[in-house]
């Protein structure tokens, strides 16, 4: 669990830049979202393949050679992208756009706020927040 301390704004930080951080961690949020759908992407197109071919083994078996073979020939095992299959891609995604996007998200971070994250919505959430009221806590109590 974070420390207040983890969530509050350093000493000179202006509003602009902590609001700018925020957009900056929103948009690596999406990006996270985005790579979840290629890992969704890379599974389903993964289980299409492996499916389609149990499917072709069933035509072979029931007699129709000659259109297993087409289906077989043009399409089991067949790149998704030009070169590449889709673990390909994920990869390629990972080792460049994503990667590069956690080190500059991180880097603007450590270089502006002492890499303290999410200091927008913490301070959404103290101004949103009804003081004393339960369920309206800062933080979780000691040991929870």
């Amino acid at each position: 669990m974070a420390s207040d301390e983890e969530h509050t704004r350093p000493e000179g930080v202006d509003d602009l830049t902590v609001e700018a951080l925020g957009n900056i961690s929103e948009a690596l949020e999406a990006v996270e979202v985005a790579r979840g759908h290629l890992y969704a992407f890379h599974r389903l197109s993964g289980t299409a393949d492996l499916t389609l071919g149990k499917g072709v083994e069933q035509l072979r078996a029931a007699g129709h050679g000659a259109l297993a073979d087409r289906i077989e020939t043009e399409l089991v095992g067949r790149n998704v992208l030009r070169g590449r299959w889709t673990f390909q891609i994920v990869e390629e995604y990972d080792d460049g756009y994503y990667a590069d996007f956690k080190r500059l998200e991180g880097a603007a971070r450590d270089e502006l706020v002492a890499g303290r994250r999410h200091l927008y919505e913490a301070e959404m959430k103290e101004d949103r927040r009804t003081h004393g009221r339960p369920g309206h806590e800062r933080e979780p109590a000691a040991g929870d």
